[in-house]
Order: C-alpha cells, then structure tokens, then sequence
C-alpha cells in the first residue's frame, strides 16, 4: 500500500500536524480539494476514519493519533533516505523550513535570505516568524533560531550570527526635567517600556557589572510585545526602553535616543540554529549553517 498512498499518507501527517486542510496544502503545494480527496480516498482504503470534522475544526480520531504517531519517524527516515541523494547531484537542494522570532527572523536571518537564495538556486526557504515556544519537530520544522536560553536540551544548537547586546534608551523629551538612571535600581523611579513575552511573562530587564548580576522587573503602564514597537514607544518620549542595540544605533547617532546605564548592559551570546540530534542533517541545512557561521 505505501508507494500507491504516500502522497496520500504525506497529506494526513500535514492536516495532523496543522489541524488544517488549507494549511496543509498550502504547505504542500495543493488545493484544499485535493488534500481532502487523499485523506478521504486513504481513509476509504484503511476502514477508519482519522479525523473528526466540523465546519469549524478538525481533529484526530482515535485511530488518526495512532497513526500520526507511527508514521511521523517513518516519514522522517524517508526524508533523510531521499535527502542523501543530494549528495551525488553535488549540490544543496530541497525546502528549508526554518522557524524563529521576530528578532533573530530581523537582525539575522532576512538580511542573508537575498544571499543565500542567490547561492543555492535549488533551495526554496521558507522563515516563520513566532515568538512563541514552538515545537520544530511536531510542526515540521526542519531547525529553529532562538537564543541559547530557549534552545531546548534534547537539540544540537550551533551559534550562528554576532554577539548580542541590548541597551537602555530613552529620548531627549522624556529625559526633560527627570533625573537620568544612574543605577539600574533607580528605573523603579521612572516610566518603562516593558515587553510581554507570547505566554504572558514580562521580560526582567537583565544588567551586570563587576560580577554583580541584576534583574529588574521594571515599573510601566505601557506593556508590548514587538521590539519595533518599543523602540517607537521609546523614540516618542512615552519611557524607557530596552532593546537590542542593532534596532537603535542609527537613532542612537543622530541624537533621537540617548543611552542610559551603559556600563551595566553586557553582551551575551548570538542566536543559536538548532535542529533535532537524531535527524540527518540535510544538504540545504547545511548550507544555510555555513553560510550563517561567516
């Protein structure tokens, strides 16, 4: 059965995997027509049914989780046993799915898309944008950028891109008639900018100096969760911020912000590309870790 069906089988793990037939055949390439025609002509050919759908929904039967389970590793290997092909066409080729924040998807990744896609004319990349957690692995990511702290144990994670580091900023109007910080103590003092992470934490802003290490859960009444965002909030005198230095050094140059606490902001390690430990790594994977690692 698995030559005839497998285009069919590749459907059903996408729907299982999205929850979607128009997000599965979007990612496979197909109408919304023609992903329900496999999952139902599968579904005529096995006796069961694998999902349970409503005009709003749909959702794994008993028996659809059951096979979603057996057959993600399998499809797995097929891709790696297909993936190893590449290796006598001599060059890298396939889709690349990468999934990231905003952050390392803007400081790091878009700026090299032009280049790499220039590179290797046989890749298609794909980048989705998420700050929130996200499982590459259940959601057919072929590797994820975060920062180290987000990198889950169980991936191999590989540094890629420059060291990071955020700063304390704030303009001149908002600066008028306040005392600037002189200690990272004295924001609880003033109006910040804060950032909600996607699971509804607030980001401590994180300083250091001579082996003291800080975290303040700063005091504001605007609260965002885009970095572009704060840095406008910021510009226009509603608080101070803290943000990565790339997003406002060229605010930083013409006098717009001003830096604040500057011997007290460390730079920390760049994004890391992770990817599972157990998967073969795939010749356009490859080539985006090297061309990343320049």
């Amino acid at each position: 059965m698995l030559p005839d069906n497998l285009s069919h089988l590749a459907a059903f793990s996408a729907v299982a995997r999205l929850g979607s037939f128009r997000k599965a055949g979007e990612e496979l390439s197909l109408s919304t027509s023609a992903v329900s025609y496999a999952i139902r002509n599968l579904e005529e050919r096995l006796g069961v049914n694998l999902f349970n759908r409503t005009t709003r929904s749909v959702a794994l039967t008993d028996a659809g989780q059951r096979l979603a389970e057996r057959l993600q590793p399998v499809l797995h290997e097929l891709g790696d046993a297909l993936e190893e092909m590449n290796h006598f066409r001599g060059a890298a080729s396939g889709t690349l799915r990468i999934n990231t924040s905003r952050a390392a998807s803007y400081l790091l990744l878009m700026p090299m898309a032009a280049r790499f896609l220039a590179a290797y004319p046989d890749i298609r990349l794909e980048i989705a944008e998420d700050d929130s957690f996200v499982d590459i692995v259940g959601s057919g990511f072929d590797a994820g950028v975060r920062l180290l702290e987000a990198v889950p144990e169980d991936m191999v994670a590989v540094p890629i891109g420059p060291p990071l580091r955020s700063v304390v900023v704030a303009s001149p109007a908002y600066l008028q008639g306040r005392e600037p910080p002189r200690h990272p103590t004295d924001l609880m003092r003033h109006e910040c900018v804060r950032y909600r992470f996607p699971s509804g934490r607030f980001y401590k802003w994180e300083f250091e100096k001579d082996g003291v290490a800080l975290e303040i859960d700063v005091p504001g009444r605007i609260a965002l969760s885009d970095v572009h965002a704060e840095v406008r909030a910021a510009t226009d005198g509603i608080g101070i911020g803290c943000v990565p230095e790339t997003y406002v050094a060229e605010l930083l140059e013409s006098g717009r912000l001003v830096r604040m606490l500057e011997d007290w902001c460390p730079t920390i390690p760049g994004f890391m590309l992770y990817y599972p430990r157990q998967r073969r790594v795939s010749s356009a994977l490859r080539a985006f870790i090297d061309m990343a690692r320049q």
